[in-house]
Order: structure tokens, then C-alpha cells, then sequence
């Protein structure tokens, strides 16, 4: 009798547990990942959860943004925000203050003479590099978008080529819901990851991995201006760039400039921005992601930079 009060017990405790880590913070609900050849991962499509109590939507086109239509109807300012986590905001950020988000209603409040609403797009993934996103757009276009900002930071200058191992291998790209919260959870936490066969050789990728990523920002922007749109580059520095860049960074930051130039594109480094504010460290939540303080000036700087490009609808 003993033994069944016991395991009663923890069968309760367990139960309690389940539905406290499911309903409390999101467990045994992640997002989704498709792999692909070409873009190496995605969002699977048609998601709507929640993460540590903010809300993800991920749309039919793997963004994560609002269901929408193939073109924007007649007075949409459409914008693309193309990225990485940064621009994606991962479930640290709640869907409306994702960046996108926040530019469109910065924009909303002063629109461009001709515009009635504005629309915003975010195809954006984790450790997506410039050629996760140039593949990206190669598959799905540019949906008619008025301006497109392709968003990076300085680490996606030296991204390796896509590549698809990692879904359903490493634990932050799942493509299946675990049978459990609490299975995730030892997963996330008490499990060690298990190396991924081809992945080192992968990530050990030789040769000029700048110049291979420059191509692909070339590419994006010669996809853009092909479609119509106005293309716009911003550079987010690192956290360890504030008291300056190393020698290498400077090297690829200067390729980036020059390329820039030479395109005649409209490009932003926030790198002197970020060190001229009077919190610095406070525009960031880790090394690289930005707090809800740097989205929102980072969403303000683009959007006056998009006040000034966006073509006449």
C-alpha cells in the first residue's frame, strides 16, 4: 500500500510538472525546422506557439510574421526584413516587438508620401549567413516588397555554406515535438549534444569566407533591384567590436564598406552608433543578440533610413 501511495505520488508530481513546464514556459512545443539543400534550414511553415510566455507565428512562407499574400495590395508599404536571429528575435522576443514589428509601427507613424499602411516581412532564421538568405530568396522572391533591409552582424561575414545537418540532430533545431516537456527539458539541459557527423568539416570551411559571403550579399541585392525594390544594408557590431574591432573584423568590415560603395547601396553601420550611446552595454542581451533597448534603436535607425529609400508606390 505503501508503494502505490509512493508511486502515486510521483506520478502526480510528474504530471504537475508536465503540464507546469508545458503551460508555464512552452516546453514540448519548440519551433520547427525544415532541412533543405539549398538553404540549408527554415522554419517549417503554419507555426503559432509560445516560448517563455511570448508568442511565435511563423507564416506559410517560413517567416515569422502575419499570413499574406503573394503581392501587397494597392498603398502597402511592404517591407522585407531579411536576417539571422537577430532580426528573427527567437522566443526571447514576443511577436509584436520583434524588429520588423517595431519598424513598421515606427514607419506607420510617419509614412512615405503615397503609403496608407505599411507591411512587414521577416524571413530570418537562427545562424542563417548571408548564403542562407540569398537561397532563401532565390526559392520565394521577394513578395513585391517596396524596400528590403538585409540585417547582419559582423560574424555572418565569416558564415560557412548551408547546410541541413543540423535539423533533427542538434537540439536547437528540432523537426518533431518531443513526446514530453519534460523529455525536452533533460534533452536541453541534462543531455550532452552528440557531435553531428560532417558538421566540423563543414564549419571548418577554408578558403575566403568573406568574399563567398560578399557574393551572396550581391546577390540578394541584384535579386532585389531586378524585382524593383530598394535594397538597404545594416551592419550590427558584436559586443566585444565596442571598444573597437579586431584586426581581421576590420579587414572584412572595410570589404563590406567598399562593396557598398561600389553597389551605391544605402548601408548603416551602427558600430559608432552602439559606442556613442550612454548605456552601450545595455543594447544587448548576450555578446550578440540585442535587449528590447537595442531593438528599439536599431528598429528607429532603420526606419529613418527607410523613410528616405522607399521608392513612389
Amino acid at each position: 500500500m505503501k508503494l502505490l501511495i509512493l508511486l502515486g505520488a510521483i506520478a502526480a508530481a510528474l504530471l504537475l510538472a508536465e503540464i507546469g513546464l508545458r503551460l508555464g514556459f512552452g516546453f514540448g512545443n519548440p519551433p520547427l525546422y525544415l532541412a533543405d539543400d539549398k538553404i540549408g534550414y527554415q522554419l517549417a511553415p503554419n507555426q503559432h506557439l509560445r516560448r517563455f510566455g511570448n508568442r511565435i507565428h511563423i507564416n506559410e512562407y517560413s517567416m515569422r510574421s502575419a499570413a499574406i499574400t503573394p503581392l501587397p495590395a494597392d498603398g502597402t508599404l511592404r517591407l522585407f526584413l531579411l536576417g539571422d536571429s537577430l532580426a528573427n528575435g527567437n522566443w526571447w522576443t514576443d511577436q509584436p516587438d520583434i524588429l520588423s514589428a517595431l519598424i513598421a509601427r515606427h514607419l506607420q507613424e510617419a509614412l512615405p508620401q503615397g503609403y496608407s499602411q505599411v507591411e512587414a516581412l521577416n524571413a530570418s532564421a537562427n545562424s542563417w549567413g548571408p548564403r542562407n538568405q540569398l537561397a532563401y530568396l532565390q526559392r520565394y522572391g521577394t513578395f513585391g516588397s517596396a524596400v528590403l533591409v538585409l540585417l547582419l552582424n559582423t560574424d555572418d561575414l565569416f558564415g560557412t555554406q548551408p547546410t541541413p545537418l543540423p535539423v533533427g540532430r542538434d537540439r536547437n533545431y528540432p523537426d518533431r515535438k518531443p513526446p514530453l516537456a519534460l523529455a525536452e527539458v533533460f534533452s536541453r539541459y541534462a543531455q550532452k549534444q552528440s557531435a553531428i557527423p560532417g558538421l566540423k568539416e563543414i564549419q571548418s570551411e577554408g578558403g575566403d569566407r568573406v568574399g563567398k559571403n560578399l557574393a551572396a550579399v550581391d546577390g540578394i541585392y541584384q535579386q532585389v533591384t531586378a524585382s524593383g525594390g530598394q535594397f538597404v544594408l545594416v551592419l550590427s557590431p558584436l559586443k566585444r567590436e565596442l571598444p573597437g574591432p579586431r584586426d581581421y573584423e576590420l579587414v572584412a568590415r572595410q570589404r563590406l564598406k567598399d562593396w557598398a560603395i561600389a553597389a551605391d547601396v544605402r548601408y548603416l553601420d551602427l558600430l559608432a552608433t552602439f559606442q556613442q550611446h550612454a548605456d552601450p552595454d545595455g543594447l544587448y542581451r548576450d555578446h550578440i543578440h540585442l535587449s528590447p533597448a537595442g531593438n528599439e534603436l536599431v528598429s528607429g535607425a532603420i526606419s529613418q533610413i527607410i523613410i528616405t529609400s522607399a521608392p513612389n508606390p
